[in-house]
């Protein structure tokens, strides 16, 4: 399965599914990982492991003027190149409109620090530790989906829950959801190379 990675930041997620994919967990390829920033810690471990990386910015486009779907369309056309039987969106600071999802139905996923229904959009973990500081939950949790253009409201294909504990630092909380972030997000992948291998073998 050729996989395309969508990251924002470090790429610890990334590292995740490259270790599973090296030790023979994945059965499938990282054939490009895409940045919208330069400084983007991600990019250097995909280079260092001989992966292509693309760095896509949306800033030329909003100094010219152009739309976020012309961004979009832009950047499905560069990710297109790679064939990509599915796109990882991890930690990746960018809603996609149609015009970038549709070009790839049922093939975009998206890991998200929440459980479905709660906390969407961003600082998701510090919303959460709060909540929980606040009496109003006692866990939190992980999510991936199939991304749609609602945010984080897409067709969830798995999930697990993360306690959030008494004696919790908002630190020790965040270790504990990349933790799980880290192992959800190779889970998610494994499902879908073996729907994929199983389709291709009908």
């Amino acid at each position: 399965m050729r996989v395309v990675v969508l990251i924002s930041g470090s790429g610890s997620n990334l590292q995740a599914i490259m270790d599973a994919i090296e030790i023979g967990h994945l059965k499938a390829q990282i054939v490009a990982v895409v940045s919208n920033r330069k400084s983007a810690y991600g990019l250097e471990r995909a280079g260092n492991a001989g992966i292509d990386t693309v760095y896509f910015p949306l800033k030329p486009y909003n100094d010219e003027g152009k739309s976020r779907e012309t961004y979009d369309a832009d950047l499905a056309e560069a990710v297109d190149l790679y064939q990509p039987d599915l796109i990882v969106l991890a930690g990746w600071m960018h809603i996609f409109s149609p015009a970038f999802l549709e070009k790839f139905p049922e093939k975009v996923i998206n890991l998200h620090p929440a459980l479905p229904g709660q906390f969407t959009g961003t600082n998701a973990i510090k919303r959460a530790f709060v909540a929980a500081r606040e009496g109003t939950i006692k866990n939190s949790g992980i999510m991936v989906h199939y991304a749609i253009p609602e945010v984080d409201a897409g067709d969830v294909i798995i999930h697990a829950e993360v306690p959030i504990l008494p004696g919790d630092t908002i630190q020790v909380f965040e270790e504990r959801m990349h933790l799980t972030e880290h192992k959800l997000i190779v889970t998610a992948i494994a499902l879908l190379a073996d729907k994929h291998d199983t389709s291709n073998s009908d």
